[in-house]
């Protein structure tokens, strides 16, 4: 990718100055809800590889580039780090955040930061804006739903970012005249649509006497009709609501650049932000007009994990080439308090960006996203989601009103508890939990039993509104993950009536998943995209046992242990060994963190070795019966026999048992590697032996050009990758880098053509760099005056991996350094170099020491310069004294 250099302002860009050309990049992040609807957290998703989930990977590609954007110089070094969200207008789903938070809150917390910055910089308008919480299109849900809808992405908002939201992003900018009249209702000023959703528009009345007038005459501001994208996208409009009344019942509304829009998310437009701000140019009206917004809006992970390298151009576009221009860069809201709409606008009926057929594209097998036909599932899914989300409304504003003085606003304010507790991993928190119900719940809200029915409710009417994530709908088939993850949804909503009710859904509702067909012939219909995807996925209270009591005989769990978002206290827990076989036997009580529901149990898990165990569950029904279970089995291991011991179990507790299978994938493919452990500490023993014993015959075998035996190649691959993992393992215990060690394994890895794991090996080097550089920062000089131990550290890993052949991501260590170098090096190092760059030649004696730096010696400058160089951060282009 090409990022252009500056140029200097023309004298059209000071002629764009007096003209007031201001510019707005929105960007709508946003990614799906991927969480378990039972465990509250993303599993481990294959296709995301490397990275543990999609999340993660987006993240990795996306969202931190751009909260640390790279401006580089001509030769590929770094210049400078901009936070990109400091200049973006931009949303961001709330269930991303909640993610991010949890997960990167060192990028979170830039992206909070940038809103404050901007709002110091706009006239206290930040650049972020809301967001229907979880992305459902809003024309398609009823009306209790998109107040919810606002109300949760407005309430989780504020307690992000401080502030109320003057905006709000629509999914898939879809909207109706009843959800305009929501979000006027809830105080949104302004949203941001897609040019072809005009249909009209015209300058706005001047006077209240003349829109009345014009009412009856329809004579002096006739509509301009621009149905087919033609509005002028340069100015905000307003939209009244009820045209008879121009006091109130309005709301503003942006339109960005259509052909600007597409070419950024499906052209090459963002390789060079040269050729973006040209093109942002163009759009430029010469009408001499007094101000003009140029808006653009696209995903924002077009920004990095579509088109790679781009949140470089658009920060060199933000810092550079747009000032070069004059232009100004700013946000709606601040565009709108300067520039109120002088003109009115009248929507299409019901539209969405991605649709060209309203928004049927989330209801019908209209051809959008796929081919006729293709598509002819949508309909009835949407159909059968409806029904259920009528049926649970129902349930829940009958049975609700038995748990809330108003079930709908109780409903409303769940919001609260949700974003406090998020922040903790889990989701209700006891402090809001409290407040909660004393201010929505009736009186009997101190119960346990009514907190655990009430909740779930609540948790029912969550799930419904996630059931209805627009994505289930967006691509060519049902059984794609986006649609499973709906069903997901709507089946733990289900479940969660059927726990307080008693009324089972799910037959019906299976039935008219029937009538869904699946483009996949193993599927046939939606109802066994529902039976194969998402009844096997189902976790009961006593599978979350199993897991506990299967992994804690490879792990020390503590007497109250988070799995999850389950709590779970061990009570009591007691393991034998019988030659191979191992018995263990606990009390332990489960807690939800969701609904509060808690539940005590018995568990007693058998392994027989290898991969077999026998693991059984039942209720805690007194400590004698426990004690008795114990003394029963305990006595039955030590018989040596492992079919009587399985035998006692199923007396105590029934045929019914738990195998490695049941536990969650990610903890079950951690026991396999452990349980395989021992056999590849054997097998490395006898490949080194191998290794070592025929080493002189693999080097002449290498010598003379001769393909080496693979067994033999093996042998030698494995020895020396496990003694470079043993030896930069040394690093992560803090000793310092065995350089001697290390060089040794790269010359014989080189000599022997092995394979060694670079990626592994570059992991560690790269966490090594990381950690020297976070001490460097925080040196203490009182207790070691020199940094040079830091310094020298840094560049021998640097040095190593340059031996090794190993691709560093050197992206943290050198924000780190590069933050040092600006923060607490370069302004003393500029005061002095600016005083010695204005003496004249031979003023100075030469044998007299001069300080270039104040914190540091001139020798620890030199080394720091030049690491600095080495890891490819153009020191000299700002530390150098400016004239």
């Amino acid at each position: 990718m090409t990022i252009a250099s500056s140029s200097a302002p023309t004298s059209t860009s000071s002629q764009l100055v007096d003209r007031g050309v201001y510019i707005t990049v929105h960007g709508h992040f946003y990614q799906p809800p991927r969480e378990n609807p039972y465990l509250n957290a993303i599993e481990r998703q294959d296709s995301a590889a490397p990275f543990h989930n999609w999340n993660q990977r987006i993240h990795h590609e996306c969202y931190r580039p751009n909260a640390f954007a790279r401006v580089m110089t001509g030769d590929g070094k770094l210049l400078k780090i901009v936070n990109n969200f400091e200049y973006l207008s931009f949303n961001i789903g709330a269930t991303l955040l909640s993610w991010m938070e949890q997960h990167d809150p060192v990028v979170y917390q830039r992206i909070l930061d940038a809103d404050k910055r901007s709002a110091e910089r706009l006239n206290g308008h930040g650049n972020a804006i809301a967001q229907v919480y979880n992305h459902i299109i809003m024309p398609l849900a009823n009306w209790r739903d998109k107040l919810t809808q606002i109300r949760w992405g407005k309430a989780d908002f504020k307690s992000r970012f401080g502030r109320d939201s003057e905006g709000m992003w629509l999914a898939e900018t879809a909207v109706d005249l009843e959800t305009l009249e929501a979000l006027v209702q809830e105080g949104i000023k302004f949203i941001i649509l897609a040019p072809s959703q005009a249909l009209r528009c015209r300058p706005m009345p001047s006077t209240a006497s003349e829109a009345a007038l014009e009412t009856k005459e329809q004579g002096e501001n006739p509509w301009n009709e621009v149905s087919g994208s033609q509005i002028d996208p340069n100015r905000p409009y307003r939209c009244y609501l009820d045209p008879s009344d121009r006091t109130k019942n309005y709301i503003d509304i942006f339109f960005y650049d259509g052909p600007i829009s597409r070419d950024m998310g499906f052209g090459d437009l963002l390789n060079s932000s040269y050729n973006f701000a040209a093109r942002l140019g163009q759009a430029v009206r010469g009408d001499r007009r007094a101000s003009q917004l140029i808006s653009v809006a696209t995903d924002g992970e077009t920004f990095g994990h579509h088109k790679q390298f781009t949140e470089m151009s658009l920060a060199y576009g933000f810092e550079s080439e747009f000032p070069n221009r004059g232009w100004t860069v700013t946000n709606y809201a601040h565009y709108l308090s300067l520039y109120p709409p002088t003109w009115e606008v009248v929507l299409k009926p019901v539209t969405a960006w991605s649709c060209a057929h309203g928004v049927d594209r989330w209801q019908n097998d209209c051809g959008c996203g796929t081919e006729i036909g293709y598509g002819a599932w949508r309909q009835p899914l949407r159909q059968s989601l409806n029904w259920l989300r009528d049926r649970l409304g129902d349930i829940y504003a009958d049975v609700g009103s038995k748990y809330f003085t108003d079930p709908w606003a109780a409903r409303d304010a769940y919001i609260y508890v949700l974003r406090d507790s998020l922040r903790h991993g889990i989701v209700n928190s006891e402090e809001k939990l409290e407040a909660f119900f004393q201010n929505f719940g009736k009186g009997r809200h101190k119960s346990p039993q009514y907190r655990v029915d009430a909740l779930r409710l609540l948790e029912m009417q969550r799930h419904a509104l996630l059931m209805f994530t627009s994505c289930g709908w967006f691509f060519e088939e049902l059984s794609r993950p986006e649609g499973v993850q709906i069903l997901r949804y709507a089946a733990r909503a289900i479940e969660l009536a059927a726990d307080v009710t008693g009324i089972l859904l799910e037959p019906e509702f299976i039935q008219r998943l029937e009538k869904c067909p699946s483009n996949i012939p193993l599927f046939g219909n939606g109802a066994e995209v529902y039976r194969q995807h998402v009844l096997t996925s189902k976790i009961s209270l006593q599978q979350v046992a199993a897991h506990y009591a299967i992994s804690s005989l490879f792990t020390t769990y503590l007497r109250s242990q988070q799995l999850y978002c389950y709590t779970i206290e061990q009570h009591d827990y007691q393991l034998q060994r019988m030659g191979s076989n191992t018995l263990a036997i606990g009390q332990i009580q489960i807690t939800s963190g969701i609904t509060q529901e808690s539940v005590d149990y018995v568990f007693a898990v058998l392994h027989l070795g290898g991969d077999d165990f026998h693991c059984c569950i039942d209720l805690f029904t007194g400590r004698r019966e426990y004690e008795l279970i114990k003394s029963q089995l305990f006595k039955a291991l030590q018989l040596a026999s492992a079919a009587a011991l399985i035998l006692a179990m199923a007396d105590v507790f029934g045929s019914e048992y738990f195998s490695l299978h049941h536990l969650f994938a990610e903890e079950r493919h951690r026991i396999l590697h452990l349980l395989a452990g021992e056999t590849l500490m054997r097998l490395d023993q006898l490949y080194a032996q191998v290794y070592r014993d025929n080493y002189g015959i693999l080097a002449s075998f290498r010598r003379d050009g001769l393909n080496v035996p693979p067994e033999l190649q093996v042998a030698a691959d494995i020895t020396l990758n496990n003694r470079l993992m043993q030896e930069l393992k040394r690093l992560e215990s803090g000793e310092s880098l065995p350089i001697a060690e290390l060089d040794a394994v790269a010359i014989e890895a080189d000599h022997l053509g092995c394979n060694i794991n670079r990626a592994e090996a570059a992991k560690i080097l790269q966490r090594s760099i990381v950690q020297q550089i976070w001490q460097l920062i925080h040196h203490d000089r009182t207790s070691d005056p020199s940094i040079f131990n830091s310094l020298s550290q840094i560049e021998q890993a640097l040095d190593l991996a340059f031996r090794l052949h190993l691709s560093l991501d050197l992206n943290q260590a050198q924000e780190l350094l590069l933050d040092y170098l600006q923060q607490a090096i370069a302004p003393s190092c500029r005061l002095a170099l600016s005083v010695l760059s204005q003496q004249k030649p031979g003023n100075q004696p030469s044998n007299l020491p001069i300080a270039l730096c104040e914190t540091i010696s001139n020798l620890e400058l030199q080394q720091l310069m030049n690491l600095s160089e080495k890891m490819a951060i153009a020191v000299s282009a700002w530390l150098l004294p400016h004239p």
